[in-house]
């Protein structure tokens, strides 16, 4: 493997703002990595935590398990319990638009206990939140949307059977 070159502490607040630049141009790959430089050199960074966890989540990343394992694995070493109730949500519901998006069988079911989880997790957040916080609510509020407003997402059904041809 090539040897990585590190950056140095005082480069972070920069390093930082790229990351969130190329989140928003849909480069999650790259704020991943620029995040692990980050880490690297500051390993405890909860800011860098957060935004590596939504970075591997995003809608078109949110499905792959290997990406939401390791996403749930930095959402370990965020300390305060507030932020990793929610995004711990937030991981939820970004698993669910990605499996509503990606569609297919088994889709709908999959979609609607994630989102369901999801909305578990944010009321556990609006429990605990700071005060003027409503993150929780207004995230709350979008999966009830999205339920509401996709008739074919229902529970998995407990039992499956394949459809027998004649």
């Amino acid at each position: 493997m090539i040897q990585l070159k590190p950056i140095s502490r005082d480069s972070i607040p920069r390093a930082i703002q790229k990351a969130e630049r190329y989140r928003l141009l849909n480069q999650s790959w790259a704020a991943e990595s620029i995040c692990l430089d980050i880490l690297e050199v500051d390993p405890d960074n909860q800011q860098v935590l957060v935004m590596i966890v939504l970075a591997l989540t995003d809608i078109h990343s949110g499905v792959a398990a290997a990406g939401v394992m390791k996403a749930k694995e930095y959402l370990a070493r965020i300390h305060d319990e507030y932020q990793r109730t929610y995004y711990s949500g937030m991981i939820a519901e970004r698993r669910g638009q990605a499996l509503l998006a990606q569609g297919g069988m088994g889709s709908g079911g999959m979609a609607y206990e994630s989102l369901k989880e999801a909305m578990d997790l944010y009321e556990k957040a609006e429990a605990i939140r700071p005060a003027g916080n409503d993150d929780a609510i207004l995230r709350w509020n979008t999966c009830a949307r999205v339920l509401s407003g996709n008739s074919h997402l229902a529970p998995s059904s407990e039992q499956y059977e394949p459809a027998l041809e004649d």
